[in-house]
């Protein structure tokens, strides 16, 4: 049972993605940067920016870049943080108060790219436009080993994918990744999915199938770039995932986890009983999320410091 405060927000995100589900299911003539625009405003002021953090737009390779950044800051860690919103209506403006949050908590830099999406952008190009944010961080100077990658949703599917093509190009992988939430199966396979369409207040099977159509314009829903799940997922950095036992996306998330963990990669997985989708946002309001929150910025703490613990060792006489 949520608290009446975090009910009203929850209320308030259902009712601010309306002109994404009208568009969605057929029911808007508005065209897509319309409706991303209007969802965005009512997030940015249901989630809004916390005190303490300074919020600036870059634009390191070219890509226009949030960039949240605690007034206190004095630290090296740096966070690319992937938004969510089904690689279709998502945008960075929803996520000062998350990015702040984070900021604050690790005395991070924290990079939110504002990815291009489809439809007018289906897949990869969301997926490429990322790994160039990732490309062009480490242009930039940024150690790999104080570098993190935090998403949610598509965002957290991202994750796992960005690792895979940093693998793959042969560039240095990030330090740690944490996936809010990951939308890591678009074939909504599973029982765990059948069973909670319809629990989860914000993504149903239905839904999310649409969303999947919009992004692959033809691909198939299992390329391991689009469902992690399918991908080799061997030689990543250790990976945090938590998921809300109440999501249509438990099942992807769940067999997600088991895939690393066979990869060797060091992984945890978190199931927290209750929860929808990408809880985390409602930080400040829901303790669930502010918990979430706190394990997942212990797990990369724990992880940067190591990091920079094997800095100090090799730089030893």
């Amino acid at each position: 049972m949520l608290s009446k405060n975090a009910q009203n927000v929850l209320d308030g995100w259902i009712t601010a993605a309306g002109p994404v589900v009208q568009k969605l299911y057929g029911q808007s003539e508005e065209c897509w940067p319309d409706v991303r625009k209007q969802y965005m405003q009512g997030l940015e002021s249901i989630f809004p920016a916390v005190s303490g953090v300074s919020y600036k737009t870059l634009t390191p390779g070219n890509m226009p870049t949030m960039v949240s950044e605690s007034h206190e800051h004095a630290g090296s860690s740096v966070v690319l943080y992937i938004h969510g919103g089904g690689y279709v209506h998502g945008g960075v403006e929803a996520y000062r108060g998350l990015t702040g949050r984070i900021a604050t908590a690790l005395n991070a830099t924290v990079y939110v790219p504002d990815y291009r999406q489809a439809p007018d952008f289906p897949f990869p190009t969301p997926i490429e436009d990322v790994f160039s944010a990732y490309r062009a961080l480490l242009d930039r100077g940024i150690n790999p080993k104080n570098l993190v990658l935090v998403g949610d949703s598509a965002g957290g599917a991202m994750v796992i994918t960005m690792m895979r093509k940093a693998r793959d190009a042969g560039i240095p992988l990030p330090a740690a990744g944490v996936a809010f939430s990951p939308w890591a199966d678009l074939t909504h396979s599973g029982l765990a999915a059948t069973a909670r369409d319809g629990i989860d207040p914000l993504c149903s099977i239905d839904f999310l199938t649409r969303l999947a159509r919009e992004f692959l314009a033809g691909e198939l829903p299992t390329h391991p770039d689009a469902s992690p799940v399918y991908a080799d997922v061997q030689g990543l950095s250790p990976i945090l995932i938590q998921i809300g036992e109440n999501e249509v996306m438990l099942n992807g998330a769940m067999k997600l986890a088991s895939n690393l963990g066979e990869a060797r990669v060091r992984t945890t997985l978190e199931v927290w009983p209750g929860m929808f989708h990408v809880w985390h946002l409602l930080a400040g309001t829901l303790p669930e999320a502010d918990q979430a929150l706190r394990n997942a910025m212990r797990f990369l703490k724990d992880v940067l410091s190591k990091s920079s613990e094997s800095d100090d060792s090799t730089s030893m006489p």
